[in-house]
């Protein structure tokens, strides 16, 4: 089993509910997929995650659940994502309208706001989204 002591981490919304219900989702393997901004990696001058980066995942606690690997990356318009993206994310999204709305909701919130230094940012139909799918791996004890 790998250990995670020398990799980065991967962090899912903000500790607390969402969080928790993400890493359930990827505990279960239902979520294997995940959609970030490239606009977040431009603020934290960050490379975009490539095929074969691994990170360990972490909870609301800090405590890490698992590692994750990088299987494939797309960057596409926010309108360009398609359904089976959107369904593998594991949120229970059954169209890309609901799974649209749904990560708008968390895109405008005031804390993303806050993270991103703009407290009127916005999302549009020419947002540039990374959509990243990725396998698990337990950790090693």
């Amino acid at each position: 089993m790998p250990d995670a002591t020398d990799l980065p981490v991967s962090e899912y919304a903000f500790p607390g509910p969402l969080r928790d219900l993400l890493v359930g989702a990827i505990l279960t393997g239902e979520k294997t997929s995940t959609t970030s901004l490239v606009t977040e990696y431009e603020l934290e001058r960050e490379p975009l995650p490539a095929v074969g980066d691994r990170a360990v995942v972490i909870d609301s606690e800090g405590e890490p659940v698992c590692i994750e690997e990088v299987i494939e990356v797309r960057v596409v318009r926010l309108a360009d994502v398609d359904l089976d993206h959107a369904v593998a994310e594991g949120e229970g999204f059954t169209t890309v309208a609901d799974w649209r709305a749904g990560h708008e909701k968390f895109w405008h919130s005031p804390e993303f706001r806050e993270g991103m230094g703009e407290a009127s940012f916005t999302v549009d139909d020419d947002t540039q989204t990374v959509l990243v799918r990725f396998r698990t791996e337990p950790l090693s004890p």
